[in-house]
């Protein structure tokens, strides 16, 4: 018989949001969850209960367009401060408004969940392929990974807080619908760190995914399936990584 893990790791997943494919993406991070038998995982489609994370290592998210109230930042932020983990993923520092005219807004944030994260989604370009540098070759979440292409939904946003890069790409040109649609050459986080206290953000911006049925209101069928990074082997050896990194004790 294989000798299991003798401590079990509690850890919380947030998963809920707009536009995205929230069931594949929450059954995705799960199985990789149950790679490991010890981890125990509460899920929940918004950032209430956070009293549970007083018994987690880790927090995952999964989120698109889905803030805290204050309070509930501030009870993150203290976890964080405790030495609390953080696997943010992809939409989890969105802000979304449709103006009059029809075009999508990311206004400024006033819980502190974009300052706690490093960085706020401002726009993105259609989606398509783009190279990724990893700039720390040296990192465990990065060491052995070349540079390599994706195709996905390039998150631009605005730094907010220091963060120590891992990965990244850069933009020029044109995020049509957005409200801030032309970019000037500008250097993109893609994988990066943000530390908080004894804690520690791992934000991984990668892994749009949308099915047929995701934009209610908009459109009751959604021809075609957007499964970006979700397809790439290396996406999937990055979140393994993160979770590796979560479930160990200490940075």
């Amino acid at each position: 018989m294989a000798e299991q893990p003798a401590t079990r790791i509690d850890a919380h997943f947030i998963a809920a949001g707009k536009y995205h494919d929230i069931d594949y993406a929450r059954l995705e991070v799960l199985k990789l969850l149950m790679e490991h038998p010890h981890i125990r995982t509460t899920v929940a489609p918004d950032y209430s209960g956070l009293d549970r994370l007083d018994q987690c290592r880790f927090l995952v998210t999964y989120t698109c367009d889905l803030l805290p109230t204050k309070e509930q930042a501030q009870q993150l932020r203290s976890w964080l401060e405790a030495g609390g983990k953080w696997l943010a993923l992809h939409g989890t520092n969105s802000i979304l408004v449709f103006t009059e005219n029809g075009l999508v807004d990311a206004p400024d944030d006033t819980t502190g969940l974009m300052e706690m994260l490093g960085t706020q989604f401002k726009a993105h370009p259609p989606i398509g392929p783009f190279p990724v540098e990893v700039v720390n070759k040296d990192h465990e979440l990065t060491r052995g990974i070349d540079d390599f292409e994706i195709v996905d939904e390039l998150y631009l946003s605005d730094t907010t807080a220091p963060i120590d890069t891992l990965m990244q790409t850069t933009f020029e040109g044109e995020a049509t619908g957005f409200t801030k649609e032309h970019w000037d050459k500008t250097t993109v986080p893609i994988l990066y760190t943000r530390d908080i206290g004894k804690g520690r953000i791992v934000y991984n911006a990668l892994g749009h995914c949308r099915g047929h049925y995701d934009l209610p209101g908009m459109a009751d069928f959604y021809p075609h399936k957007e499964m970006c990074a979700w397809n790439y082997d290396v996406y999937y050896d990055l979140l393994r990584r993160g979770i590796a990194w979560a479930m160990r004790e200490g940075e």
